[in-house]
């Protein structure tokens, strides 16, 4: 939302004012409500008159502060809001200089003396701060009535995340609409909208609006980030890190860190496809043709065929076509597969649920009372009512029959294109609950799963998601092209999504709408199975490989074995995601903050700590990527790479440049058919370019999500020590592009990839030959 014309002019019927000092301080235990008029007081008479600006600081945990702005007090609380884990902490000052609250290592601090100015510091620091005709309260002619914050953004501070946007991954510059909406991934438009940024100046904002938030990101004022909602009072908090990792970790602690997932759905997942035909010897024949050709598969996906058409949802199968649902389930499970059939939120008027929600008040409504229908999808259709526990439990019920039958979870998809001329059960603002409607859609499918799962058995492919929504994975990037834009599109989606807070990501593989080339389709093969979740889908074409050619098959085996056999690296990068907050698939930014060549990537990731992937865009192999500094190492040739510059490279449909970080040690598991199987036993772990003095711990989690094993890997000289803690059975070390001289407590060979050591008991003493090197600033030398 612009309000200004330019630098001196507001825009036509648009009218601002600004605090301009502070009348007064009222101090709490752990907050402080400063008032501030819009005019300088020069006497008496100045204060028969108003607006003036209510500011009230708080924090509601150690290095979070809330800032809350408001005009009118006696607005009508609305709901929904988002739930927030708070614990109020802080400590006050007030004085003839300022008023401050200090929580953790971060402060605010309003200025008493001068003119209007706030500021939040770290360790002496000045993070950001709201100056001279930032804060605002604004009228426009038409009625509305709007609060905004501007908050100073320095000459080398970038903006990131702000949801799923598939723009630029950096947001200066940037108008952006907190708004969902069924738009593709091609445009401004977002299935995933969160109104909560990162910086790479130290901190993050989240703004504690569920409906329309606007951002002017350096855009209407070039040197601030401009965040506004209507009504008369507004909510952000400011989150210092300073780290980006360590932003996330406390912002998904204030509104919800994503759950544990059961891990076969690491496995790849194959789907029917979107508008194709299929019955049960379709789907026979798909399955027998992966199991033929040695493509390891764990989920089969039905998508809204499922169902007879202008009938979604029953939920219930097309007779037609699947005249015995209970034993197709149960000969596809006797094949060790999941199941997943899709869903979503909206009944079409012929469904015989369309009345039956009518009826007992469980589809939204009009003001007049009419149910609200619209034939945009399925003709007719309603939408339920998550505002209504009746509602909620009659929905769930209807999936819950669902889950008797075989099946495993559920592709929530849609509930984005929410109406705003409704009445919610509860009472709820349509304007808030437009964006909050997927919260509540995705929570009572992920509560039902999780009841009859238990817990870390629970999973959904979900599309739509506000702030709080990483609570329920796994999302999946929407409709994208089956281009190489598209997949490009895509990956900056998720890497933008990631730095809201969501720890779990997947895409379509090949691309949804039209059918990809053989090379497209090889190229996101790589990509998708070096992502956490992997799902081969698309809209009017099948994506089995064999169909595009036999290559393709060579290339899908290829990578989804080496998932497999990644698993108990991705199990402890999954582990940071629903334990910290991280997520799987990072932005070089957030591993590398203090690299300014890492500040706009957004053509490359990190998959967990220590894994560089940059998927290959292009048909002929052609691939440029930026390497940060130190020796990092191919993981798929052992070749080195010295770091700190660009590298341009060509590879072949079965590679792509995954590069493992210098110091790094990678889990790489002894199965590779399946994604769930004891990861620690048979363990090798892949130990790449040790510094001298470094310490690092592998941690590999158990099935249940607990410590499982850990591995402490230490270098001192020539000489590397490996020990084991818990029960990993059968172990082994492969010291890449290195040889070994002796060895204490197991046994050495020779391996293509330097030396392989296995171990007979619970800890290795390594000798190496030569110094080997150092690492750089790449390196691994903590214990994350």
């Amino acid at each position: 939302m612009k309000f200004t014309d330019g630098y001196w002019e507001m825009c036509k019927g648009v009218h601002a004012v600004y605090p301009m000092e502070v009348l007064d301080v009222d101090a709490g235990p752990a907050s402080f409500v400063v008032h501030a008029p819009v005019q300088r007081i020069r006497h008496r008479g100045d204060l028969l008159k108003g607006p003036v600006v209510t500011v009230t600081c708080e924090s509601p945990m150690p290095d979070v502060i809330g800032v809350t702005i408001t005009h009118f007090a006696g607005e009508r609380p609305r709901g929904p809001a988002f739930e927030l884990a708070t614990d109020p902490t802080g400590e006050v000052t007030v004085d003839e200089e300022a008023a401050t609250l200090t929580s953790g290592a971060l402060s605010v601090r309003v200025g008493r003396r001068e003119g209007w100015r706030l500021d939040f510091l770290a360790g002496g620091r000045r993070l950001t701060g709201s100056a001279r005709k930032a804060m605002a309260i604004i009228d426009t002619d038409d009625g509305r009535h709007y609060v905004r914050e501007q908050l100073d953004l320095g000459v080398d501070h970038f903006v990131y995340g702000l949801g799923e946007r598939f723009g630029s991954l950096v947001k200066n510059g940037q108008v952006v609409e907190i708004w969902n909406n069924d738009g593709g991934t091609s445009s401004e438009h977002a299935y995933k909208n969160s109104p909560f940024f990162l910086t790479n100046a130290g901190y993050g904002v989240f703004v504690d609006h569920p409906g329309r938030v606007s951002f002017e990101v350096a855009s209407e004022a070039v040197s601030r980030t401009q965040f506004s909602v209507e009504g008369q009072s507004m909510r952000y908090f400011l989150i210092y890190g300073p780290t980006p990792r360590e932003i996330l970790r406390k912002y998904t602690a204030l509104t919800g860190r994503p759950a544990r997932v059961p891990g076969w759905s690491y496995g790849l997942w194959l789907s029917t496809s979107f508008i194709t035909n299929y019955d049960e010897a379709t789907v026979t024949s798909f399955i027998d043709g992966m199991a033929e050709r040695g493509l390891p598969l764990s989920v089969f996906h039905f998508d809204c065929f499922w169902m007879r058409e202008f009938r979604w949802c029953d939920f219930e199968w097309d007779p037609r076509v699947f005249p015995d649902p209970p034993g197709m389930l149960r000969r596809l499970k006797e094949r060790g597969l999941r199941i997943c059939v899709w869903i979503n939120p909206y009944i079409g008027q012929r469904s015989p649920l369309f009345e039956e929600g009518r009826a007992r008040g469980y589809l939204l409504r009009r003001p007049n009372g009419d149910v609200w229908q619209w034939d945009l999808w399925q003709p007719g259709m309603g939408i339920v009512d998550f505002t209504n526990p009746e509602a909620r439990a009659w929905y769930a019920a209807k999936l819950d029959a669902l889950l008797d039958m075989g099946v495993d979870c559920f592709k929530t998809d849609f509930g984005e294109r929410i109406p705003t001329d409704v009445v919610y059960h509860d009472g709820s603002d349509p304007e808030r609950g437009h964006n909050y409607y997927t919260h509540l859609y995705n929570r009572t499918v992920f509560e039902l799963l999780r009841k009859r799962r238990g817990e870390g058995e629970a999973v959904l492919f979900a599309r739509s998601a506000t702030a709080g929504g990483q609570q329920f994975p796994v999302h999946w990037g929407g409709d994208c092209e089956s281009t190489f834009e598209g997949m490009g599109e895509s990956l900056r989606g998720g890497l933008s999504l990631g730095m809201t807070g969501f720890g779990y990501w997947s895409h379509d593989i090949g691309g949804f709408e039209g059918t990809p080339d053989p090379a497209v389709f090889k190229r996101w093969i790589a990509f998708g199975l070096l992502s956490s979740h992997s799902r081969l889908h698309g809209s009017g074409s099948y994506r089995v490989p064999w169909l595009f050619d036999e290559e393709c098959v060579e290339v899908l085996r290829r990578f989804t074995r080496l998932k497999m056999r990644l698993m108990p690296y991705l199990a402890g990068a999954a582990r940071q995601a629903y334990g910290e907050g991280l997520p799987m698939v990072r932005a070089m930014v957030v591993e590398f903050p203090d690299d300014p060549a890492c500040t706009h990537l957004e053509r490359q990731y990190m998959l967990g700590d220590d894994l560089l992937v940059a998927p290959v865009f292009s048909a002929d192999g052609e691939v440029s990527y930026y390497v940060p500094r130190g020796v990092w190492t191919h993981y798929l040739t052992g070749e080195r790479v010295e770091g700190g510059r660009w590298v341009r490279e060509r590879h072949g449909f079965d590679s792509v440049p995954l590069l493992a970080r210098p110091g790094a040690v990678i889990p790489e598991g002894a199965v590779e058919d399946r994604p769930d199987y004891d990861h620690a036993n048979g363990v090798t772990l892949r130990v790449y370019e040790p510094a001298d003095g470094a310490r690092v711990t592998t941690l590999i989690p158990g099935a249940d999500g607990d410590a499982g094993t850990t591995f402490t890997t230490s270098r001192e000289g020539s000489v590397v020590r490996v020990e084991a803690a818990g029960a990993p059975g059968a172990w082994s070390v492969l010291l890449v592009n290195r040889r070994v001289v002796s060895v204490e407590g197991g046994e050495s060979a020779e391996h293509p990839r330097g030396a392989l050591v296995r171990a007979a008991g619970g800890k290795l003493v390594i000798t190496l030959e030569g110094k080997g090197s150092t690492a750089g600033s790449g390196a691994r030398g903590d214990d994350r």
